[in-house]
């Protein structure tokens, strides 16, 4: 009668339709933005007065906590732009601590890419990675892959940036086990349409496409950081529109690579 039973159980089961797992909402994490070697980046003096300007809106200080940034850290920083977080994971990681800034070897978006190129000359342990955005490599294993406000871009047909899909894939496995994989962008409202016309882009992203693209490559989400948020932002205008320009409503998140 036992194995009756069971094997009623299990019919039973078999029959009853599977249960839903609901997704938990984004985790709301902490920063301690006052490690030394965080508030010695932020106070470093070769930080030109154009990027100190900006601290009040971009907050350095706790970006750099959310990431974990430790002194020896290696960090592959992805589409650099001109150097505003390079300069400060530079000094961050100390000189034990290595920074990767990378663009592409042809360098097509010259007026966006290049200038990270002076930048992180001024650095010694900033070494330049050139490789495709979607074909990610570096010369060691990382601790941490980090990316501010340029996934959106990815898309953009007349960029040419490569496939967002591989950049993850090739971050992903960049990493070491247990390593971070982190992302800041513009917001767009939940349900937007992924942007591929550059014309017409308002160069922003609903932040739950980019959870499920980065959970797709094997990353675990591993919390959210609302300090960059900004409920006055109606995500309408474009970021570069004056009415926002500087102070949109953006959103920061860490992934992990499973140990």
């Amino acid at each position: 009668m036992r194995f009756v039973f069971i094997a009623a159980a299990l019919s039973l089961a078999a029959c009853a339709p599977p249960a839903q797992q609901e997704t938990p909402p984004p985790a709301q994490v902490a920063v301690s933005p006052d490690a030394a070697n965080i508030v010695a980046a932020v106070a470093d003096s070769r930080r030109p007065a154009t990027d100190t300007a900006r601290d009040a809106a971009r907050h350095p200080a706790e970006t750099l906590a959310f990431a974990g940034i430790e002194e020896g850290d290696k960090i592959g920083e992805i589409f650099p732009g001109g150097g505003y977080f390079t300069r400060l994971l530079a000094v961050a990681v100390g000189e034990s601590g290595r920074i990767y800034p990378t663009i592409r070897a042809d360098g097509v978006a010259g007026e966006f890419e290049l200038p990270i190129l002076p930048v992180a000359a001024q650095y010694p342990n900033a070494i330049m990675a050139r490789t495709p955005y979607d074909a990610l490599a570096y010369p060691e294993p990382l601790d941490v892959v980090f990316t501010a406000q340029n996934y959106h871009d990815m898309p953009l047909t007349a960029y040419a940036l490569g496939d967002r899909a591989r950049m993850n894939e090739t971050a992903f496995a960049a990493l070491k086990p247990g390593g971070v994989y982190v992302i800041t962008d513009h917001a767009a409202n939940a349900g937007a349409a992924v942007e591929t016309d550059a014309q017409t882009a308002l160069h922003r992203i609903d932040p739950a496409v980019v959870r499920a693209e980065v959970e797709a490559a094997g990353f675990v989400f591993d919390g959210e950081s609302d300090v960059l948020r900004n409920a006055a932002d109606p995500h309408t205008a474009s970021v570069f529109d004056p009415s926002i320009r500087g102070h949109t409503d953006q959103f920061m998140m860490r992934f992990r690579k499973p140990e």
